[in-house]
């Protein structure tokens, strides 16, 4: 099992706006759900999914998908821009949820955390033990106080010292924990 947590400051927590990014930036969030949970031709069923959305109206949600429960889904923008805005309006979709939660309190309630950031320890390198949990911010970047707040409860680990999206950093770290279960 592999989890990520996208903190995103602006991503709207109701279902009224007439595309993902113009609604705070959920592109950001739909692009980083494929690239954790979607293979070609395959799903992954041992991630989960997590958006923390910051924005208007009622901010903090979190936003849940669970590869394991998750169906009705294709890899489209309007196919996610449908079901999240499905699930912001209360209305359900299979591995698809959102409950009022915020990242500290999401935070408490898992182990084994790594926060991306540029100058961590490499993750080609360190051990990351059972279960990873991987934290990173939008295209704004999580506030200081939230990171001080994950690196109590983790460590900083790194992708590399350039930045990249953050589709794309959850894209290699796939491909990275991909790699290790090849060779086990």
């Amino acid at each position: 099992m592999r989890e990520f947590i996208l903190f995103s400051r602006t991503g709207h927590t109701d279902s009224r706006f007439h595309s993902l990014r113009e609604a705070g930036r959920l592109d950001v969030v739909y692009q980083s759900i494929l690239m954790a949970l979607f293979r070609s031709h395959a799903l992954r069923r041992d991630v989960v999914f997590h958006a923390i959305l910051g924005g208007p109206p009622a901010p903090p949600i979190e936003l849940v998908v669970d590869g394991e429960k998750l169906s009705d889904a294709r890899t489209d923008e309007r196919t996610w821009e449908d079901i999240l805005r499905k699930v912001l309006s209360g209305r359900q979709h299979p591995g698809v949820h959102v409950k009022k939660n915020s990242l500290q309190q999401l935070v408490k309630e898992k182990k084994n955390i790594f926060v991306l950031e540029e100058s961590g320890e490499s993750i080609r390198t360190i051990d990351l033990g059972e279960d990873p949990v991987f934290v990173l911010g939008d295209q704004v970047g999580m506030p200081r106080k939230d990171e001080e707040f994950v690196l109590r409860y983790g460590k900083k680990v790194s992708i590399g010292e350039k930045a990249y999206l953050a589709s794309a950093c959850i894209c290699i770290i796939n491909y990275i924990l991909d790699l290790r279960e090849v060779d086990k």
